[in-house]
Parts: structure tokens; sequence; C-alpha cells
């Protein structure tokens, strides 16, 4: 069960599109994705931007593994399928997916993901004084990218894998594993809001974001209900949250999302961040003793935008990381999305351009969430 609690009448900063309606049901299979990707050797719908980078190149991207086989290239929306051989080409023993020439795969140039100062809603200066980063505030970047699912040696993933947190949450797993109601409270920014899903962008597939991923995937998996209390505002920081708390207490949750710190790296020191956190944790406790918590590390905001301190995402990390013990968990998007960072390019996985996911980083949102909180024996 979802359940939104938006005060008001709210445009989510950075977002340009109102998602706070249901998102209508997700085709392709794309609602089991929560399944953790690094215990599989398939990798599905993982996305790309194809881009022609000068001269007579063609246009190419970078998958995070080595395919052993590539068993489908779709548009984002799941509506075109493309061919080998005739829209794009993979030579075995590489990363790298090239498109041939006539293809029907959307392709673009660096120039097509910058615009002019001054020429949008938001200042999003280059840092390498280019002009501005192109804005996605719907479903821009999702029309752009392609999902390239295809089968990879086991065992590929050598980046961070998020721990099963029993032993830190034993009453929430008391409650799923015995079937009982289970109400989650989520406080955070934007990402959280939904902004940049498809389903919060209402365009096929209709996924939904990382949090209702989340909620059906533990239903699934333990058959209990799951009720989701959201209170996420767009443009907020730890801060904010911190005042705002007292929405969360009002839902008597048994499990609390705290997922801040995109936007106070524009730059909230991370003690003053840290401070933040542990008072929101603080005062749920008081008035809800029994309550637990997974406090999310942010993924990484496009380090080509100016207004984002990029030393501050590991270092709020840290901070959450120092809050966490019996009753605290951490779900560290970050350090996974620097790994990712390292096979692929930011406009592979932006949802906007700066600061949100796409479809295919929300569903790593939820793989690493449920990691915490279903054993991978247990996953359906």
């Amino acid at each position: 069960m979802i359940t939104r609690a938006f005060p008001g009448i709210l445009v989510p900063a950075l977002c340009m599109v109102v998602g706070a309606a249901d998102p209508a049901p997700v085709g392709g299979g794309m609602a089991a994705g929560s399944a953790p990707f690094w215990l599989s050797d398939a990798m599905e719908g993982e996305s790309v931007l194809f881009l022609k980078t000068g001269g007579d190149d063609l246009p190419k991207a970078a998958l995070l593994f080595e395919p052993t086989e590539i068993l489908a290239v779709r548009s984002s929306s799941g509506e075109t399928t493309y061919e080998a051989g005739k829209d794009y080409a993979w030579t075995p023993g590489s990363r790298e997916i090239r498109l041939l020439a006539g293809s029907r795969i959307v392709a673009k140039t660096p120039a097509d993901l910058c615009r002019p100062p001054k020429s949008q809603a938001y200042a999003l200066t280059r840092r390498d004084g280019h002009g501005e980063i192109l804005f996605g505030g719907g479903h821009e970047y999702h029309d752009m990218q392609t999902c390239i699912t295809y089968r990879h040696r086991p065992g590929a993933w050598r980046g961070p894998v998020p721990a099963f947190a029993g032993a830190q949450l034993p009453r929430t797993l008391a409650r799923l594993t015995q079937k009982l109601p289970l109400t989650i409270a989520l406080l955070g920014d934007s990402i959280s809001t939904g902004c940049n899903a498809s389903g919060w962008a209402k365009v096929a597939p209709f996924q939904p974001p990382y949090q209702d991923l989340l909620v059906r995937h533990l239903e699934a998996t333990y058959g209990g209900q799951v009720t989701l209390v959201n209170h996420a505002v767009g443009g907020t920081g730890s801060a904010w949250g911190l005042q705002t708390i007292g929405k969360v207490i009002e839902a008597k949750p048994d499990l609390v999302l705290l997922a801040f710190g995109m936007n106070d790296s524009g730059g909230c020191p991370a003690a003053d961040y840290q401070a933040n956190l542990r008072g929101m944790v603080e005062a749920v406790r008081k008035a809800q003793p029994e309550a637990e918590f997974i406090l999310i590390a942010t993924m990484l905001g496009n380090a080509d935008w100016t207004a984002l301190r990029q030393e501050l995402f590991p270092q709020y990390r840290d901070a959450l990381a120092a809050l966490c013990g019996p009753g605290v968990a951490l779900a560290d998007m970050t350090s996974m999305w620097a790994e990712l960072l390292k096979y692929k390019q930011d406009h592979d996985m932006t949802g906007n351009g700066v600061n949100h996911p796409n479809d295919f980083g929300h569903r790593i949102y939820a793989q690493v969430l449920s990691a915490l909180l279903v054993r991978p024996a247990a996953a359906p």
C-alpha cells in the first residue's frame, strides 16, 4: 500500500512535471527490478545514452559489465526493439555497443547536452565553462536513453555490496517475517518524491520510483501488508527535515527512511548534516521508541555542475555511518553510484541531467534498500 502525503501543491525543485498520482502499471517486468543486480548473471534494462563524439566515429556507449550475450536492445519506453547488425553492433570481449549507419536508436552529441548560459529555468553552469547542462524536467533524458538487457559472467561486480541488516533492524524483520502490517515513513528530497522515474513522468514503461518498488518487493517477498507514508518534498535539505520530522512521528512508523544530502551538497558542512540527521532520529525515538531507521546516503550529483560540492557526498555518507547501530542501518547509494561511474557516464543514468536517477537508477536504489531487508536466499 502506498500513501502519499504532500503538504499543499508543491512543484519539486528541478522537476517540471507534478507526479503525485500513483503511476500506471509498469510494463516489461520492471516492477520486479528490486532483486539485486550483483547477485545475477543477467542485467535487465541497463540504461545508456549513445553519443557521437566527433569526426566519422559512430555513436557508442559502454555497459557496466562485459556481456557474454546481448538479449535485447530497446527504447527506454520498451516499445521499440532494435536489431543487431542493423541498428547496433557489439564485439564479444568488449563492453562497448556501437550504432550503425542508419540506426533507429536515438543518439546525441555532447553539444546536444549543453545549453547557452541563462537559457533555462535553472542555472546549471558547467565546470568547464561551456554553457549549462541540459535540464530535463520530465522525461527528456528518458527519451534519449536506450535500455540493454544482457548476460555476463557470474560474480562480475567488484564494487560495494549491501549487507543484510537483520541484526540492526530486528523489529522490522520480525514484522515482515510474521506477516504483520509494516508502516514505513519516508522523509527526503525530490529523489524520494519519485522525480524522473517514468511512472512519475507518466510515460512508458511507467516504472514506479524506488520507494514504491521497495514496497512491492517487500510485499511480494514476505506476503504481508506494507504501507508507505511519503512526506518527501523537492528542494529540501536536512535542516528542513529536522523541522518537519513531526510529520513522520504522526505516521507512527515501524521503519523510517531518511534520504537527504543532494541539496545539502550545495554547502552544508558534514557536521551540521550529521547533527540534523541525529536530531531526526532522536525526535522519532522519543515519541516512537521502537521505530527503526534506514539512513540513505544519496547518489552522486553530476560532477560537471558547479552548484554541487562533490567532496561532501562521501563526508555525508561517513556521517550517516557514524550514526548507525542497533535500530539504525545505512543504505549506501553514494558508494554504489561512485562505483557505477567508474564504468558508465552520468548521462547514462541521470533522470534530469544533474541530480535525479532515471528508471535504472531508481531500480538500483530499490535494490540497495531491499538487500538490507531481504536475505538473498529469500528473494523471489
